[in-house]
């Protein structure tokens, strides 16, 4: 029987590694001439937003028979405006108020340009990973059709996609078929992705689905189904089962590309935190914190597909 490794000395050595990483990587940051400041962060992702109520004319403030405070005009030609309803009132029963003075505040949560850009960055994904699973399906059948038009098509896509830059691919959709179809930005964006995607997509089902022996494509056969029903509910439960891994790991890398889609102007995530740079000149608080968040979503996928693995894996 193999001996089993020493799994507390080698986790030990793990974080040892781990610390010493950590360790390297703070000596590195103090030998350079730069003030962190990560307390500029936290008010670009989430702040606290203030609502003011202001004047609009001139006015007294006076208390009306609910016991609510209102700012009456001095002219008849202007309705009371009711002052109520706010979390900070600054005003007193009997002030005299001149238009555009503070009445009262509001304050509320609102996310910041770096959780909108990650929310545009989490829509634009999971659109294009949604249309790159079907894109990417077709073309895999196509490319194992027995019909030469399909196979031939299906291969041109492949090669033409894989062949070129996605960078140049998003410039050809958002400025020349974008143009003649009028898409929008977003729209612009999906397309290249998902058509991207969707090559890669295809050549994982391919592999996928003749990685099953030919016998069970027979034995289907011979039960009475045709080619297309074996397919449906023989190989492709099977072939499913063996491309999840590689299937995350092209989505994990859409989700990093989507970052491309900034050329574009589409604010996700990557020009949310250009924006912020130029705003705060926090380049290096800036990029770790997107890096993590872009970390935390991939891991996420990551996360999701091996619970599928194993749930697959019970069944079997």
């Amino acid at each position: 029987m193999e001996k089993q490794p020493n799994s507390i000395l080698w986790n030990t050595v793990f974080v040892v590694l781990l610390l010493l990483l950590g360790l390297g990587i703070y000596k590195s940051s103090q030998s350079i001439d730069y003030t962190w400041r990560w307390d500029r962060i936290p008010q670009y992702i989430v702040y606290e937003a203030r609502d003011e109520l202001r004047a609009p004319f001139d006015g007294n403030v006076e208390e009306n028979t609910q016991g609510q405070l209102i700012l009456a005009p001095d002219v008849n030609d202007s309705e009371p405006v009711l002052i109520s309803s706010f979390q900070d009132i600054e005003v007193t029963e009997g002030d005299l108020i001149f238009e555009g003075d503070l009445l009262a505040v509001n304050y509320q949560w609102e996310a910041g340009p770096i959780s909108k850009g990650l929310l545009m960055t989490i829509k634009l994904s999971l659109v294009s990973i949604v249309f790159a699973i079907l894109l990417g399906v077709v073309t895999g059948l196509a490319r194992i059709s027995p019909n030469p038009t399909l196979r031939n098509l299906s291969i041109l896509y492949v090669e033409v996609v894989r062949g070129t830059p996605l960078l140049v691919q998003i410039f050809i959709v958002y400025f020349f078929i974008g143009t003649v179809l009028d898409f929008e930005r977003f729209t612009a964006g999906v397309v290249a992705l998902s058509v991207f995607t969707g090559a890669y997509v295809a050549e994982i089902i391919r592999a996928g689905i003749e990685s099953i022996g030919r016998g069970q494509m027979e034995a289907g056969r011979s039960l009475g189904m045709n080619r297309g029903m074996t397919l449906r509910y023989v190989i492709l439960p099977q072939a499913f089962k063996r491309v999840l891994p590689p299937l995350a790991g092209q989505f994990i890398n859409l989700i990093k590309d989507s970052s491309l889609v900034s050329v574009i102007s589409l604010t996700d995530l990557t020009k949310a935190a250009r924006e912020v740079v130029s705003v705060t000149f926090s380049p290096f608080e800036v990029w770790f914190s997107v890096a993590l968040l872009y970390l935390l979503l991939t891991g996420l996928l990551s996360y999701v597909v091996r619970r599928l693995e194993v749930k697959y894996a019970v069944r079997d």
